[in-house]
């Protein structure tokens, strides 16, 4: 019913490196235990559903076709965070997970500083298609 994905670390000091973050692989069985059935127009978590959803959807597509990726989150000390870091063995890429496709979203300097070839995407309602079929 549940996932973890790891913190992803490579010795950035004020990485977090031991932490997990919990996701649902159906976030009707999120909504039931938190007992939170609103329209996304009324609720205060849509940020937080979403990410589950694309992050959940994500890992299922990538089993199906059996697409061999480490897949992470990313954190600092400081709480600058990156929502889904995936090492395909090519190279990373890194995700923001955004229900407004028109937020400001900017990548944390530590991060793009440290590791400077990652390809970095956002992914919102627009253009999640884009992210569960490539």
């Amino acid at each position: 019913m549940v996932f973890r994905l790891p913190a992803f670390s490579r010795n950035v000091r004020n990485e977090i490196k031991k932490g997990k973050k919990v996701y649902f692989y159906d976030c009707g069985i999120r909504n039931a235990i938190i007992n939170n059935f609103k329209p996304l127009s009324s609720r205060t978590d849509t940020g937080a559903l979403w990410e589950n959803y694309a992050i959940a959807e994500r890992m299922k597509f990538l089993r199906y076709r059996n697409i061999d990726t480490a897949q992470y989150f990313w954190r600092t000390t400081q709480q600058q965070e990156i929502d889904l870091i995936e090492d395909n063995g090519e190279g990373l890429l890194a995700y923001e997970f955004k229900w407004n496709a028109n937020s400001k979203v900017r990548f944390p300097q530590t991060f793009t500083d440290n590791y400077s070839d990652t390809k970095t995407f956002v992914i919102s309602p627009e253009n999640i298609e884009d992210f569960l079929l490539i």
